[in-house]
């Protein structure tokens, strides 16, 4: 199984989301990040993260006589403008994106059902808006944004900060060629 096959499962996806950061997390932390999954069920798919190497074990310590493992994020190879991101076939991306979404109604749904989520103060927003780029004004865009979030990426956890998630979708919403004759 590849790594694309491995996240096209929405819980393990999940997980993925949940080591992001930095963190390094029990598998007993994960559950209670994600009390929806049974413990068995998040015990296996951590397990089978970590047997393909994109989990790795930071450390191992006995606990009351059994071996406790903290967890973190390997290097995930499949991002955006890798190699392997430009070699996924069409059916690979409509399968990463409906995973992809799936994954993001949970995570939301999960933070809905959590005690006390306040929408308007933890400043939730969800927006869709449409642009017209030329292919330079895209690029620039890129740019910029990446300029904006990847210091904030690179936060490190404190107790002053709330964990969010960021979810960029970009694509072009019609055929260029149409769009200028119609426009």
């Amino acid at each position: 199984m590849d790594s694309l096959e491995l996240l096209l499962h929405p819980l393990r996806l999940r997980i993925m989301h949940a080591m992001s950061g930095g963190r390094t997390l029990t598998t007993s932390q994960l559950c209670a990040l994600l009390p929806d999954a049974s413990k068995a069920t998040l015990y296996r798919h951590v397990s089978l993260l970590a047997d393909h190497g994109l989990l790795e074990i930071e450390e191992e310590r006995r606990v009351r006589g059994a071996v406790e493992r903290r967890f973190r994020m390997s290097e995930i190879p499949i991002e955006e403008g890798t190699a392997a991101a430009t070699t996924i076939p069409p059916e690979g991306h409509r399968q990463l994106f409906a995973v992809t979404m799936a994954t993001l109604i949970a995570e939301f749904n999960a933070y809905l059902d959590r005690p006390g989520a306040e929408p308007a103060e933890d400043a939730v927003g969800y927006r869709q808006r449409t642009m017209w780029l030329s292919p330079e004004e895209l690029a620039d865009f890129i740019r910029e944004m990446t300029a904006v979030i990847a210091p904030r990426i690179a936060n490190e956890p404190s107790p002053e900060r709330n964990r969010y998630l960021i979810s960029t979708i970009l694509f072009p919403a019609e055929d260029s060629e149409k769009s200028r004759t119609s426009g």
